[in-house]
């Protein structure tokens, strides 16, 4: 097979920032702020994220895998915010050289995805499941190596724990992990790559002494219910109908989410560690549902059919629970206001 160059990294220049050899500085020092590199920050939960940090106080490096991503990402967090950035990085997930480059300085790396289609132009395929695989695998081993604080906040997906055969009357919760084979026999690939991707992280952790916590949201949803975020909800909401018959059915506003791993990063000086489930309700009331797939419809996309799921009255019962996170932000808001 011909060998394929991979090109290097790339430094995209910010606007208001000078070039100063290789790098775009910015007016603030890394030595005055935490850096943070965040992968994939064009993406829709990425860009948020980035937002959420910088209005932290947090110094941040943003990743894109194609120079012309920029116009994504500048419309995603808008002008006055790209200007805070301390860079626009190009590198390649496969391309560990590079990822080494985008995270040497860097106090902690938030990970978002391996795979990003902001226009949902290819859809999540087995394909897809492969290269976040792959790509988790190079994000730690390039954490390890070049990350001065070797630490990742990893976003997964409730989908790597909801899809097990026997899990009708079980209460799912971060112990919990979805069936790889069961995924494939039902082409729920966005399930499968977002399983394989998380196991290979903490494999990856393990071995290379990463400090790692993953976070797990549900279903992504606009500030304004009942918008979900169109292209990411395509490929979680294959089994949609399944998931609210069976009470797994979790929505997430997308700043919360956002703020939830900030949130987490700085709770790991007081021992965060493991998985997070992130999700503010699940829907288990017929009118919540109703709204919800109305909310979907108008964006092309099915929840799954009304009639089946909806002609019991009464609440499905929630077999989900995201009792870690809530304790953990709970201590994080007493910790705030003893210092205030």
């Amino acid at each position: 097979m011909e060998e394929v160059e991979v090109p290097k990294p790339v430094l995209v220049p910010v606007l208001g920032q000078k070039c100063v050899g290789n790098v775009f500085s910015c007016s603030l020092s890394a030595r005055e702020k935490k850096l943070i590199c965040v992968t994939s920050g064009n993406s829709y939960l990425g860009s948020f994220i980035v937002k959420e940090l910088l209005a932290h106080g947090y110094l941040v490096r943003v990743t894109i895998q194609h120079e012309v991503e920029f116009e994504d990402v500048k419309d995603l967090i808008g002008v006055e915010e790209l200007n805070l950035l301390e860079s626009v990085v190009v590198t390649r997930m496969e391309d560990l050289e590079s990822l080494c480059a985008a995270f040497r300085g860097c106090h902690a790396v938030f990970h978002t995805s391996s795979f990003i289609d902001p226009h949902g132009i290819s859809g999540y395929s087995e394909k897809m499941a492969f290269l976040e695989t792959e790509g988790a695998r190079n994000v730690m081993e390039a954490c390890a190596k070049a990350a001065y604080i070797k630490r990742c906040i990893f976003t997964s997906s409730l989908l790597a724990s909801i899809w097990e055969n026997n899990n009708i009357e079980k209460t799912i919760d971060e112990s919990c992990w979805s069936s790889e084979e069961f995924c494939r026999e039902n082409k729920f690939w966005l399930a499968l790559g977002k399983t394989k991707a998380e196991k290979v992280a903490w494999m990856k952790a393990r071995d290379s002494k990463v400090k790692l916590v993953t976070i797990c949201p549900g279903l992504l949803m606009a500030p304004t219910f009942p918008n979900a975020h169109r292209e990411t909800s395509i490929p979680y909401l294959k089994g949609g109908h399944i998931m609210l018959q069976q009470g797994h059915l979790a929505i997430a506003e997308v700043k919360k989410v956002a703020e939830a791993h900030v949130h987490v990063y700085e709770a790991m000086d007081y021992g965060a560690c493991g998985r997070y489930f992130c999700f503010e309700e699940v829907v288990r009331r017929p009118s919540k549902a109703i709204e919800l797939e109305n909310g979907l419809k108008k964006q092309g996309l099915l929840l799954g059919d009304r009639h089946v799921l909806l002609s019991e009255e009464e609440e499905i019962p929630i077999k989900i629970s995201n009792s870690k996170l809530v304790t953990l932000l709970f201590k994080a808001s007493q910790r705030l206001s003893c210092k205030s």
